[in-house]
């Protein structure tokens, strides 16, 4: 059975010793195995006891618990240095339904890395491995996938992987950047037209489904579609059939659909901005990207990590990856990518300081909103919205009416700043801003802070 999987695998006992292994994974690990006597954790983790002992998810643990398959991502030391693998645990029961022990089978994650890697996905944190497990899954099928996620959360990155991936690989990966394009722009992009098709059409063209023949066709921002052009998008998805303009005759098309949003596509649908048919078509996996603010700890890593593509030999002060990794990065990875590039021009030495970071801005995101909603707001049972009668600016808001989120921050700066007992660089700092902008927002506000501004 193990000689016949060809992905990594190997067969363990209920006290992790490995009994068989195939041959994918004893290339995979440069380390003696010695049947019957190594155990799964020494081989792939270099370690001395099971992973639920260090601070991971033990699949087998899992496994145990339900009796049925269990899957982890992890981070194992391999032949080609530290790589993702998603394990999948098995429990093999004999014919009298007596537990034998487990298969474990490994997928090397290629596109993802824990350490700075050219062209791969960065992170570590429990959210992007969560993340990574999806995508894999999704890879390994044909199935239409929905990536939904803030603006800047990588969501091109994620669906190259998913084409590399795939069994279309060595065929071509065509983006359709959606936004601003009208309908017939749209339509002549997508499938191409005939000549004499219309005022300037002197030759064929062909579209980007038929560049994309045997690929992955990508739709980045497909909610900026407009319905109009929805219609004709769901027959060439439901049919894989479409016509160029000016042409009489149907063409074959053969390619993976992909497609991303930031924008909440469910509501749309409700709103009657977006097809529900369209939607159930391309949302048949879909795939959520977490933000930087749920994966804090992926930002230290991933700001090293676009360090090292830059020409200039620099590196990080410990002080200047805690004030990035405390920042909410509303612009999400992209926003930190600027950040890092405008780091560099501004450090004058090897050493990038916490002074050579520009001023890392926190307006307003979704973590204050949670954090003044929590603390300002009341729920109104009648419909469920967060609402509150208070004065601000001498206006008192009625209880059926929606503060403002200006008006909700600035309440919230008023009563931080009479409860606290600290300086005003002590309460920036518990506020998650700089100074500065902490002054700004108070001033904006006519708040006058009961603080300490001279210590």
């Amino acid at each position: 059975m193990i000689d016949a999987i060809d992905r990594p695998a190997i067969f363990i006992n209920q006290n992790y010793i490995i009994e068989a292994v195939n041959a994918p994974y004893r290339d995979t690990y440069p380390v003696n195995i010695k049947l019957g006597y190594s155990t799964c954790y020494q081989v792939s983790h270099r370690n001395s006891k099971p992973c639920d002992q260090c601070g991971e998810q033990c699949p087998m643990q899992q496994s145990k618990t339900t009796g049925r398959a269990a899957s982890v991502v992890h981070i194992h030391s391999t032949s080609e240095g530290q790589s993702y693998c998603d394990i999948l645990m098995r429990p093999i029961f004999d014919g009298n339904g007596d537990l034998l022990g487990y298969l474990e089978i490994l997928d090397k994650l290629a596109f993802a890395s824990n350490r700075p890697a050219a062209g791969k996905i960065i992170g570590e944190s429990e959210a992007f491995k969560t993340m990574l497990n999806k995508i894999n899954r999704a890879a390994n099928s044909d199935i239409a996938v929905l990536l939904h996620g803030e603006t800047g959360t990588g969501k091109e990155l994620v669906s190259q992987a998913l084409h590399s991936n795939s069994c279309r690989a060595d065929k071509p990966f065509v983006v359709i950047e959606c936004t601003g394009l009208s309908d017939s722009l749209l339509e002549s992009e997508l499938f191409g037209y005939e000549k004499g098709a219309f005022t300037g059409a002197t030759s064929n063209k062909k579209g980007l489904v038929e560049a994309a023949e045997g690929g992955t066709l990508f739709f980045d921002e497909v909610g900026d579609i407009p319905l109009a052009m929805q219609v004709k998008l769901l027959r060439l998805f439901e049919t894989q059939t479409y016509r160029p303009v000016g042409s009489v005759v149907s063409k074959k098309a053969n390619f993976r659909l992909v497609c991303a949003s930031h924008k909440n596509l469910k509501q749309m649908v409700e709103k009657g901005e977006f097809r529900r048919d369209l939607y159930y078509r391309i949302a048949g996996f879909p795939i959520s990207l977490p933000s930087l603010r749920e994966r804090q700890s992926d930002i230290a890593l991933i700001a090293t990590h676009f360090l090292a593509q830059s020409r200039e030999k620099k590196r990080f002060s410990k002080k200047a990856l805690e004030k990035l990794s405390s920042y909410s990065f509303p612009g999400n990875i992209r926003e930190l990518r600027n950040i890092v590039e405008q780091a560099i021009l501004f450090a004058d030495e090897p050493v990038i300081y916490e002074s050579d970071l520009p001023d890392l801005d926190d307006d307003f995101t979704g973590e204050d909103l949670s954090l003044m909603t929590s603390t300002i707001s009341s729920k109104a049972s009648s419909n469920g919205k967060y609402v509150r009668k208070v004065n601000v600016k001498g206006s008192e808001y009625p209880a059926n009416e929606i503060m403002t989120l200006e008006d909700a921050e600035q309440t919230y700066l008023a009563e931080v700043c009479t409860a606290f007992k600290g300086d005003i660089n002590q309460l920036a700092d518990q506020l998650g801003v700089s100074t500065r902008t902490l002054y700004r927002k108070l001033q904006k506000a006519g708040i006058k802070a009961g603080i300490n501004e001279n210590n």
